[in-house]
């Protein structure tokens, strides 16, 4: 009977640990080189413990036409980070892998206007994302699809 007890405790340990390997995996989708639809930047998302990130790494036009320096976050609205360089910035924080090709309890930052808005990232195939950028709830927001570059091994 003891050894009954240990062989099921192994057993049904062994399985939540599988599934837990398993949707770590699955998550890791994400990893990779991403563009959004304007094509004007490209987002390198990153995994940092638990959590997935993303950050600029490429800009369509990274120089400021008007000072000839590299383009900064001159929408933030904390005045102390208009300087930051937009490049290397991190606009994608917080994401969780939920299973089922989503993920969420993030959010997106928008350069364009300064506003940072909650977010749910979907996995349409192994190429295409759902980025749902929305105000208190999913229904007011707006999606926009971005596509891979670069595969994360």
């Amino acid at each position: 009977m003891k050894k009954f007890i240990v062989a099921m405790v192994i057993i049904l340990f062994g399985g939540l640990f599988s599934g837990f390997v398993q949707d770590t995996k699955d998550g890791d989708r994400l990893l990779g080189v991403w563009e959004p639809s304007n094509g004007r930047a490209r987002v390198k998302v990153e995994k940092i413990g638990t959590k997935y990130y993303g950050k600029i790494v490429w800009l369509k036009e990274p120089m400021d036409p008007k000072t000839n320096q590299p383009k900064t976050d001159i929408n933030n609205p904390d005045p102390g980070l208009r300087n930051v360089p937009l490049k290397g910035y991190r606009m994608l924080k917080d994401f969780v892998y939920k299973g089922k090709d989503e993920w969420a309890d993030g959010t997106i930052y928008d350069p364009l206007n300064g506003s940072t808005y909650s977010c749910t990232i979907n996995m349409t195939d192994e190429n295409t994302l759902e980025i749902r950028g929305y105000i208190g709830v999913s229904a007011l927001g707006r999606t926009d699809i971005w596509k891979r570059l670069v595969v994360k091994k």
